[in-house]
C-alpha cells in the first residue's frame, strides 16, 4: 500500500482505507449481539482485503488508525464521492462523527466538497450508485431529511436520488449491492427491491440472509467466504467471485464495502491546473 502524493498520475483508482483501531471492540451495535472481537485477527483480515485490492488494480491509500475510535475503519460511511463532487456525511451515530475530520482532507484534494447538516443524518453505507441513480436507505442511520439534502446537492449536477425503504439491517448495502451488468445482489427480505425496475435482481441464497453486501471491482465480485451458496449463484450467472474471509470484522455488522472509499483520480490535474 502506499500514500497517495500530490503527483497522483490521472485516471488511478484509488481505495481510501483506514487501519483497524484499538478499540474495534467496542463498536456501535444496532442489531447484532455483540460478541468477542479478535482485533489483532481483525487487522489481519483487513490487511488481507486490501492487498485483494492492490492485486485487482487499486491504489490503496491506507490512513492511520483512530485510536480513540472504534467505528473508524469503516470509511465508507464518511463520504458519498461521484466524478462531480463528494457529500461529506453527517452519520446517524454521534459516536462517530468525528471519523469525518481527517478523510474529509484526504477527499478535498480530489473533489469539491458538499456537506450534510444537521437536523439531517446519512451514512455512507446507505447510499448505492447505479448509474445516475442513488438509491439511499431510509435506516435508523439515515433520515428523510438526510435523502433531501443529498437530493438538492445532487440535483444541479443530474443525479437522480431515490428513497429505498429497509428492514432489519443497518445499512442500504446491507441488504444489497450493484454487481455491475446492470445487475443488483439483493436480500429482499431487507430491502425493497421493487425501487430498482428496469434493473436484474439476483436474490441470495435464503439462508445467507447476509450475503448481499459486495463489492465489485474490475468485474470480478469481492464476496465473504461464509456464503458459499451465494457465491455458487453468482458464478452461475456469470459473474467472477473472490472470497476473504472477514469473519471477525463481520461481528461489527459491517460488510465488503464498509471498509473503502473507491475514488477514480481522472481530471485530478485538470482541476487542480
Amino acid at each position: 500500500m502506499t500514500r497517495l502524493q500530490e503527483t497522483t498520475v490521472a485516471d488511478q483508482v484509488i481505495a481510501i482505507t483506514r487501519e483497524v483501531g484499538p478499540r474495534l471492540d467496542q463498536c456501535e451495535l444496532t442489531h447484532f449481539v455483540r460478541r468477542e472481537i479478535d482485533v489483532e485477527k481483525a487487522r489481519k483480515q483487513h490487511l488481507a482485503y486490501e492487498q485483494c485490492l492492490t492485486r485487482l488494480g487499486l491504489t490503496v491509500m491506507s490512513l492511520p488508525g483512530e485510536p480513540e475510535l472504534p467505528d473508524s475503519v469503516f470509511v465508507e460511511d464518511v463520504a458519498v464521492v461521484l466524478d462531480e463532487i463528494a457529500v461529506i456525511s453527517r452519520m446517524g451515530a454521534e459516536s462517530r462523527r468525528q471519523e469525518a475530520d481527517s478523510v474529509r482532507a484526504v477527499i478535498e484534494s480530489f473533489r469539491p466538497l458538499g456537506s450534510i447538516r444537521a437536523p439531517a443524518t446519512l451514512d455512507g453505507g446507505d447510499v448505492l450508485k447505479v448509474g445516475r441513480t442513488l438509491f439511499v436507505g431510509r435506516s435508523s442511520r439515515t433520515n428523510a431529511e438526510g435523502v433531501d439534502q443529498l437530493k438538492r446537492i445532487l440535483g444541479p449536477y443530474g443525479y437522480e436520488v431515490r428513497s429505498v425503504a429497509t428492514s432489519g439491517c443497518l445499512h442500504l448495502k446491507t441488504g444489497c449491492s450493484y454487481i455491475g451488468r446492470n445487475t443488483i445482489l439483493a436480500n429482499p427480505a431487507l430491502v425493497d427491491t421493487n425501487v430498482f425496475d428496469g434493473r436484474d435482481v439476483i436474490a441470495v441464497d435464503k439462508s445467507e440472509s447476509l450475503a448481499a453486501n459486495t463489492l465489485a471491482i474490475g468485474g470480478v465480485v469481492l464476496l465473504p467466504d461464509c456464503f458459499p451458496r451465494t457465491h455458487s449463484l453468482l458464478e452461475k450467472e456469470g459473474f467472477p467471485v473472490s472470497t476473504l474471509d472477514v469473519s471477525e470484522l463481520q461481528k461489527t455488522e459491517a460488510g465488503l464495502t464498509c471498509m473503502s472509499i473507491i475514488i477514480s483520480t481522472r481530471g485530478v490535474q485538470e482541476k487542480r491546473s
